[in-house]
């Protein structure tokens, strides 16, 4: 790793050099970054996760710099423009738009207005005017008429010398950089609705006709523009005051108060608005969606760790049910692992007869197969199914649990699903997914693309490349952060394990179907293609319950058994009832058992392990029940507080889910009694909270909530 690369990241993230340097051989080594942060304190100083992952990223930027940097000393060595300032200055440039600007004079381009001037043989008039000595244009420009060039007269000379020094003005690197951040610092951005769109692109109507500063501007009204644009819709356009941005270049280039100078100030201008100026309006705009990306897919990304991390009702005999009036709701039973065990379908709500069949079949299912929990869709008619569910007596002593089913169909329709019930159809797989999602939101959600669960803003709109990676970061942290049961978890929970991958996680499921379930971590080195790295890397966030040794249902790595083992020697009792008394545990005392490869963070680690062995750091579950008074946005009367669950946090609000088919938004103003910047400091995906109705919107299905004490009310519309 270039040295001069630690000490840059080091410099920007405010952290030693060791530290960087650590973590970077580390990462060279194979290491992924739950294991870095978990079981490499000691080498990266306690870095956390969010550390790391900002380490690699920015090491891997620079890495990208260096292959650009080489790709540009070839191309101008290649065409003969390598002097040795040049090398240095691309060699010191310390950015990708800083190595852009120094290379934009050099770099091959299309024929352009000043290259014909050039073939013209005017160059040497525009140098004589940029130098702006005094002399007068025409006459000067007189000598440099010729009609075999196609230069029949002073003033077509004087033209195509401006056309040169117009390329001048708009690739010199100073007035690039000037310019640019005068345009970052006062460009606005501006939509305006194209003629005659304005009925099929109503979704758009705040944009009409808008405008405000891009440094202000967020992202989610940056993307919401852009796509109004990329559908035909709006009129975007982004810049500055012309005349501001217009002196910063003159004070650059214009040196003299001659007519020459005057030649210098309209190719400047010339300069301005034609090239630099649609030039800079590409790059800003290309940075605000590169900075609306990057906030949109944080957002994005926070949503979907809470959805993911959401609180476990925990291995249940559970009944799911998927609602659906017209052609029935699709019932399902399976046991506490999740295995299908039973399917039907029931038609409550079509004639009292099929509603007494319907509540006899759920009744006897539930004696049948010892249900301890029902799930039940939120979907078009969940809460009408919820509430007959409750109505019968043996589901009335059960948890009846509403879950949202978003992203539910996606699943059903994917490889996955068929692979796992290749002769049932969607509606089966849909209500299992249901059932499982109540039981482990974690496990299943895993089985889904991330961006097509529902929660986050424009996540179609952003870098879909940027946007899988640091969705697979999150998941992958999740499901390292709670570990996973290796002899139940689905190969797609395991792909996202430290050190897995498909490939691998295939391997231990059928490892596992073809000798049973593993018996000790040991084990998995049997697996084919498990080799010592990819068992460092995995071994310490797969749990094994019931084994000869109690540490492997631990989140202890295999390679700090010994130590345990000298815990337990030294107070004379057994690993098993270390674990089982935490009061033991509170005896040891760590700095006996430090050694130059064991510091007292992984020992820290270690002893809440042995206090809380495999513990699962996500909440308790707890049973939420919607208002029985309303189940349809009609049933609303501003005024009202009701109870909701937090479906989706943007930058502007959070939506909240109160029971009706339709969440109704909490803009940001509303969240709290206190200012709120940052809606992600007040509430989180899958929070229990409650609110108030402040105003419906009938026609447009638009509900306006509040999570203030006393609230002021709107008016429907």
């Amino acid at each position: 790793m270039n040295t001069n690369h630690i000490t840059t990241v080091a410099q920007e993230l405010s952290l030693d050099t060791p530290q960087i340097q650590e973590t970077a051989d580390l990462l060279a080594d194979g290491a992924t970054v739950p294991f870095i942060a978990r079981y490499r304190k000691e080498a990266t100083g306690s870095l956390d996760e969010v550390a790391v992952t900002a380490i690699r990223d920015r090491l891997e930027q620079l890495l990208e710099l260096d292959k650009r940097r080489a790709a540009i000393l070839k191309s101008l060595d290649e065409h003969g423009n390598l002097s040795d300032e040049l090398e240095t200055r691309v060699k010191q440039a310390k950015s990708l738009t800083e190595l852009e600007d120094i290379y934009l004079p050099y770099r091959p381009k299309r024929r352009t207005r000043a290259t014909i001037a050039r073939e013209r043989g005017l160059e040497p008039l525009a140098k004589n005017l940029f130098a702006q000595l005094g002399a007068d244009p025409l006459t000067t420009a007189q000598s440099y008429v010729d009609p075999d060039k196609d230069v029949g007269t002073a003033e077509q000379a004087l033209a195509g010398a401006r056309d040169i020094m117009a390329e001048w003005v708009s690739e010199d690197q100073y007035i690039r950089q000037a310019v640019r951040a005068y345009f970052a610092q006062k460009a606005v951005i501006r939509s305006k609705i194209v003629a005659g769109k304005e009925e099929e692109g109503a979704k758009f109507r705040d944009y009409f006709d808008w405008e405000e500063p891009i440094a202000a501007a967020p992202s989610h009204r940056v993307l919401a523009m852009r796509r109004g644009e990329r559908e035909g819709i709006l009129i975007m356009r982004l810049e500055p005051p012309e005349e501001s941005a217009l002196a910063i270049i003159e004070a650059r280039v214009v040196t003299g108060s001659g007519t020459d100078s005057d030649q210098v100030r309209e190719a400047a201008r010339d300069g301005y608005r034609r090239l630099l100026s649609p030039s800079l309006e590409t790059e800003i705009r290309l940075a605000a969606k590169l900075d609306a990306d990057t906030e949109a897919i944080r957002v994005f990304s926070e949503n979907i760790r809470q959805l993911l991390l959401a609180a476990p009702l925990g291995r249940k005999r559970m009944m799911a049910i998927d609602p659906g009036f017209r052609t029935g709701c699709k019932l399902v039973c399976m046991d506490p692992q999740g295995k299908l065990l039973f399917t039907d379908t029931i038609y409550p709500g079509q004639g009292s007869a099929r509603t007494a069949e319907a509540g006899e079949k759920v009744s006897a299912f539930i004696q049948e197969y010892q249900i301890e929990a029902i799930a039940i869709g939120n979907g078009t008619g969940g809460r009408e199914l919820e509430t007959f569910v409750k109505s019968l007596e043996p589901a009335s002593r059960l948890p009846v649990v509403m879950v949202n089913e978003s992203g539910a169909s996606v699943y059903s329709a994917s490889p996955i699903a068929r692979e796992e019930f290749p002769d049932r159809d969607l509606t089966v797989r849909g209500a299992v997914s249901i059932g499982r999602r109540l039981m482990d939101p974690l496990a299943e959600l895993v089985k889904i693309e991330p961006k097509s669960i529902g929660v986050g803003q424009y996540q179609h709109d952003v870098d879909q490349t940027a946007l899988k990676s640091k969705l697979d970061d999150v998941v992958t942290s999740c499901v390292n952060g709670v570990g996973v049961e290796v002899n139940t978890a689905s190969a797609q929970l395991l792909t996202y394990v430290s050190g897995l991958g498909p490939q691998l996680a295939e391997n231990i499921v059928a490892y596992r179907d073809e000798n049973g379930p593993f018996t000790s971590r040991r084990q998995l080195k049997n697996v084919p293609r498990m080799g010592p790295k990819a068992f460092q890397q995995c071994a310490g966030f797969l749990r094994i319950r019931g084994t000869d040794d109690p540490l492997d249902a631990s989140a202890v790595h295999p390679e700090r058994y010994k130590v345990v083992d000298k815990m337990a020697q030294s107070l004379s009792t057994t690993v098993g009832e270390l674990m089982r008394n935490s009061s033991k545990v509170s005896e040891l005392k760590l700095a006996e058992f430090v050694t130059q490869d064991i510091g007292l963070p992984t020992l820290t680690d270690i002893v809440k392990e042995l206090v809380k062995p495999g513990r699962d750091p996500r909440d308790p579950f707890e049973t939420f029940s919607f208002s029985d008074d309303v189940s349809k946005i009609t049933d609303l009367i501003p005024g009202m507080r009701l109870p909701g669950i937090v479906t989706n946090v943007t930058n502007f609000g959070a939506f909240v889910d109160v029971g009706v088919h339709q969440d109704g938004l909490v803009h940001i103003s509303q969240l709290a009694d206190k200012f709120v910047r940052n809606p992600n400091d007040v509430v989180k995906v899958q929070q229990k909270v409650s609110v108030t109705v402040l105003a419906i919107d009938l026609a447009r299905k638009r509900i306006s909530l509040s999570m203030k004490a006393k609230p002021q009310m709107k008016e429907n519309t």
